[in-house]
């Protein structure tokens, strides 16, 4: 049988329903139905049972509101929409030594955490965590910028700037992503402090010249 197919819509299903006894399936079987792609028109099957848990499921992991599932996304979209400023502000070093082309602050962080990633495995170094840190050391110059010592800001009132940037940024993720936002704040603390043998990897990388 042929069908005359519209542009705007696939002609309706029950149509074309396949009308028989479906044979005898054996336990833990998945019925299967019919299904019309909207492009030939030609039956397709699929097991529905899987789908079905599929749904199931997501229903079980939804927001207990659609204000908590708002609440993210706007958190979320703000938070990054922030960050972008990383990708636009170019970092002090190159500009001061006439370096043509200059690299972003997203560039230098990106590198590094590129660096992290196909570093050698190291004694009790936990390569994901050096990439993490990687990504979020130099986050809270979407705010403050690049703060280089050619600037005479004193290292501890940077390091004060930094600090209260930081914790706007993960106020604004803490909106709906709280989990994410302390994990960011505590990766930063981990570098600033150099706390950690992963931390002092990311300030080793972050000395390699970028350029040369």
């Amino acid at each position: 049988m042929a069908f005359s197919a519209s542009p705007h819509c696939a002609p309706p299903l029950h149509r074309f329903a396949l009308r028989r006894s479906p044979p005898p399936q054996p336990p833990l079987a998945f019925m299967r139905c019919p299904f019309f792609s909207s492009s030939s028109f030609r039956p397709v099957y699929f097991s529905p049972a899987p789908t079905l848990r599929i749904i199931v499921s997501a229903k079980s992991k939804k927001p207990s509101s659609g204000r908590s599932a708002d609440s993210t996304s706007a958190s979320a979209i703000d938070f990054l929409t922030l960050c972008h400023s990383l990708k636009t502000t170019k970092r002090k070093g190159w500009i001061n030594h006439g370096i043509k082309g200059p690299e972003s602050i997203a560039d230098h962080m990106y590198r590094m955490a590129l660096m992290a990633l196909i570093a050698g495995d190291l004694p009790g170094v936990n390569r994901e965590r050096c990439i993490k840190i990687a990504i979020v050391h130099d986050i809270a110059e979407a705010i403050v910028g690049d703060i280089t010592p050619s600037c005479g800001v004193p290292k501890e009132e940077k390091s004060r700037r930094e600090q209260a940037a930081l914790t706007e940024m993960c106020k604004i993720l803490g909106g709906g992503m709280r989990v994410a936002a302390e994990e960011i704040q505590e990766l930063w603390v981990e570098y600033e402090n150099n706390a950690s043998l992963e931390a002092n990897l990311v300030k080793d990388f972050d000395k390699v010249p970028s350029c040369g």
